[in-house]
């Protein structure tokens, strides 16, 4: 999710269901971005494997304490690692085997030097001990950190979302998200009476003796950093099954009657991304929903609700259109980053589009399977009212920068227009779902997605693309009349930019091959006659006189 503002009527609200810090575009970077945001020799020399967090969580004094074993393959020779942990938390210390590491610290990153160069093609791991009161959130998941609340009937309730702040804000690891491990485990102390419910499956429960007990649980798909998640409540549990998929709920015991009904929408939503996207792609470690204090977040299978059980997002049409309200957003829109965002990772995050602007089509997607064609698009359509077209959607990489929050809505307008330019739904489907499958489970680039959907049509998409993520502006189509002839041509930011764009002239839908240059089409209609499909092309119209 990122910081977004969305205007209703007179009412601004900011959407969260989605990631959290929206980065500026600019050249102001300092030290520590470029720590974070770099990949150099320091992290590219290993490969994670594994984490194994082992963490006993005190919610009385907001702390945690514990370790994290790194688990890697070394694929340069590497005397220095780069690890990754927010300075306020303390470090213990740092084991490599039975022997201690030196290490240095800078920012947020933490340099670990060994005594002799690990050579290349070695598996190896490290275990990190250490302890703190981590960032605590002021408005989760706006911005990144815990949150430390009651629930109503005074238990403990704990959540965590770090997307864009980071994962180093709670556990050591390589932040950075062309990295994933390959598996995972948390091995998590709460209070006696307290659950934690974690990502993948629960493999044990454990009473330690000493007042606290231990949830053990295990992932077996690579997963991304801000995904690893703790959920900490006196939490109800109920599940079911789509197809050879569990489906499992954690929520508030006062909640579970409602609960119960409120989330039957997960089979209807499971049988539309399945035929529109593709099978669920972490079937292993199942598909749980579990309440959270904060508003929501994508956190692979155990993704965050706190849509307080109503329709639209928070009770409210992020379209305008109405039917915005005739599901919940919170469940379609963070389930929908299963697919993109999770299974599907940008490398560097300032090609965040990738996540959010697939999974904000994705609400539309499911929209169509519901209620038809016609309604997702009235829905797209009217998303666009949260669109500022004030900066580029791609940030600046190798500085831990994302780029504007039209990400989200911008972003899926651009598919929603793809597909019009394919102008062929079977071949969009179709390639929609080849494109889930291929990348399945792997880190890729905005220029990975341009090749794959640029390939599968003769339209060249290229200047489509470079348009609406490289600029702030959309294209503009200038129209004039000439007799009994209308002309027209593209004025935009990029050199000969060329689209297809659909127009409607006297009750009759035309396809303009438009470009740069003025052309023509023979008509006997007047200008203003001419509208363009803007269900369907989301571009700005200029009349020349």
């Amino acid at each position: 999710m990122k910081k977004i503002l969305f205007s209703f009527a007179v009412t601004l609200l900011t959407l969260a269901g989605h990631a959290q810090i929206v980065g500026e575009n600019h050249s102001n970077y300092t030290e520590a971005d470029t720590l974070r945001g770099s990949l150099r020799p320091e992290r590219t020399s290993f490969d994670v494997q594994k984490y194994h967090l082992k963490l006993k969580v005190e919610p009385k004094e907001q702390f945690i304490s514990g370790s994290n074993v790194i688990s890697f393959k070394v694929k340069s020779d590497m005397p220095v690692m780069q690890l990754d942990l927010f300075k306020n938390m303390q470090i213990d210390s740092i084991m490599h085997g039975n022997e201690k590491v030196d290490y240095k610290r800078r920012y947020n990153a933490v340099f670990i030097q060994f005594e002799e160069a690990l050579k290349q093609g070695r598996t190896d791991s490290i275990e990190f001990f250490y302890h703190g009161n981590p960032v605590v959130a002021e408005n989760a998941p706006w911005d990144g950190g815990f949150v430390w609340t009651e629930d109503e009937e005074g238990n403990p309730w704990v959540g965590v979302a770090v997307q864009g702040t980071g994962a180093s804000l709670w556990y050591p690891n390589k932040d950075h998200q062309s990295d994933e491990p390959e598996e995972a485990r948390l091995d998590i102390a709460v209070p006696n009476g307290l659950m934690n419910v974690s990502n993948g499956r629960l493999i044990g429960e454990k009473d330690l003796g000493n007042g606290f007990t231990e949830w053990s649980w295990k992932v077996v798909n690579p997963i991304n950093n801000y995904n690893i998640m703790i959920n900490i409540g006196n939490y109800e549990h109920f599940s079911d099954n789509y197809k050879d998929l569990s489906l499992d709920y954690y929520v508030l015991p006062y909640n579970l009657k409602k609960a119960k009904e409120h989330f039957t929408e997960v089979k209807d939503m499971m049988a539309c991304f399945y035929e529109k996207m593709g099978p669920y792609p972490f079937e292993e470690d199942g598909f749980k929903l579990v309440e959270t204090p904060y508003l929501g977040m994508e956190h692979q299978s155990a993704v965050a609700y706190g849509n307080k059980y109503l329709k639209g997002y928070l009770g409210n049409d992020l379209s305008g259109t109405g039917i915005g309200l005739k599901w919940d957003f919170i469940i379609i829109h963070e389930s929908g980053h299963e697919w993109y965002g999770n299974s599907i990772t940008a490398k560097d995050i300032a090609d965040m589009w990738i996540h959010e602007g697939f999974t904000s089509y994705t609400e539309s997607i499911y929209t169509e399977c519901q209620y038809g064609k016609e309604d997702a698009l009235k829905y797209i359509r009217g998303i666009r009212q949260n669109i500022g077209n004030n900066r580029k959607i791609i940030g600046d990489y190798g500085v831990n920068a994302e780029g504007s929050g039209d990400m989200y809505y911008k972003g899926a307008n651009l598919l929603n227009m793809i597909r019009s330019i394919y102008d062929d739904d079977e071949l969009w489907w179709n390639t929609l779902r080849d494109y889930t499958n291929t990348f399945k489970h792997q880190t890729i680039t905005t220029g990975d997605t341009e090749d794959f959907f640029d390939k599968a049509t003769n339209v060249d998409l290229k200047p489509v693309f470079d348009q609406y993520l490289r600029h702030a502006s959309l294209p503009v189509l200038q129209l004039r009349q000439a007799d009994d002839q209308i002309l027209y041509r593209w004025n935009a930011d990029v050199i000969n930019f060329k689209m297809p764009v659909d127009v409607i002239i006297d009750e009759e839908e035309i396809r303009l091959n438009a470009t740069s240059e003025w052309q023509s089409y023979e008509t006997g209609e007047e200008l203003d006659e001419l509208k363009v499909n803007d269900l369907e092309f989301y571009v700005e119209t200029e009349v020349i006189k």
